[in-house]
């Protein structure tokens, strides 16, 4: 069965796939599949392990009305970028690989609450520039963290994860809001609507990507939070619309965001990458070898299983 994989993969990953399958593997660190590439690869190909940003869209779909390719083992819980009806229309299963990014994504989140309510990007720029001239009691004075409240947009598996580290780690009063009711979170934390959630001190957006949560957080939303708040996203980039984002932090509506993913990535508006109150990381969420292997160790078993004909452990359409 011949098997293209879209981007670099760690070894082991590889040499996985390499053990059942006749593989193609792209040397691309970054560079996501062409318009003329995704044609090919549901054209000349069994089984195909794509990521973020190969757009298997209707269009791609039906120009290759009758695919040679019957499973796409997304590399990734997010799987957006897949338009799994038209997937599931013309035959093509889609899977991905939930769990394995949970901890390292929800780590992220923190991270990004730390850096933007502490200034520590900020204070780092200042120090690598030969600009700092000691300590002051004025100093880059921040946002304390501990104690206080966060509303996280999305309660599923990341969600959950975020909550359990601003509860038990910060000691942080936990309310969310989600699309469904959420019976158990596993620790104090109050069910909400969304404009109750946007005005904690703290934001966390935590939805999965797709039609139904495209910019979810506009400027509605930004209107409900505090001008004390600080926003996060680890989510997907198109959950929220950017531009409102940009005015509200332009015009001190919101005290600050940390930024994990963004609307047109890896395009950054300058707009944001000028504001000293804005953390910005490049798409980290997942960026630890052993959870990039069990992201691909659990793809290669979708593959297995999709080989061997029983059902797939993670199929999503």
């Amino acid at each position: 069965m011949k098997l293209l994989i879209t981007r670099r993969m760690p070894a082991r990953v590889l040499t996985a796939a390499k053990a059942r399958f006749d593989v193609t593997s792209r040397e691309e660190e970054a560079r996501v599949l062409t318009a003329d590439e995704l044609r090919a690869a549901l054209r000349d190909y069994d089984a195909v392990m794509p990521t973020l940003g190969d757009r298997f869209s209707a269009e791609v779909f039906a120009d290759v009305p009758a695919p040679r390719c019957r499973l796409l083992a997304n590399f990734g819980v997010g799987y957006n970028h897949i338009d799994v009806d038209a997937a599931r229309a013309a035959g093509v299963a889609v899977s991905n690989t939930p769990g394995a990014v949970t901890d390292a994504t929800a780590d992220i989140a923190l991270s990004l609450i730390l850096m933007t309510a502490r200034r520590l990007g900020e204070g780092e720029r200042i120090l690598r520039a030969g600009n700092w001239v000691g300590w002051g009691p004025t100093q880059m004075l921040g946002t304390h963290v501990s104690g206080k409240s966060v509303g996280i947009i999305g309660m599923g598996r990341i969600g959950k994860a975020i909550a359990r580290r601003c509860h038990f780690g910060f000691g942080m009063e936990v309310v969310f809001h989600n699309r469904s009711t959420v019976e158990d979170v596993g620790l104090p934390a109050r069910q909400v609507g969304m404009a109750e959630a946007m005005a904690q001190d703290f934001v966390v957006v935590a939805v999965p990507g797709g039609k139904a949560t495209h910019h979810l957080i506009n400027a509605d939303a930004f209107a409900a939070m505090k001008p004390t708040g600080i926003f996060v996203n680890i989510a997907r980039g198109d959950v929220v619309d950017e531009a409102a984002l940009i005015a509200a932090l332009a015009q001190g509506r919101i005290a600050g965001a940390g930024l994990d993913v963004y609307e047109f990535e890896p395009t950054v508006p300058p707009a944001l990458m000028a504001m000293e109150n804005v953390t910005l990381l490049p798409h980290l969420g997942t960026a630890a070898l052993e959870v990039r292997e069990n992201m691909g160790m659990m793809a290669v078993e979708n593959l297995i299983a999709h080989l061997e004909g029983r059902d797939l452990p993670n199929r999503v359409n």
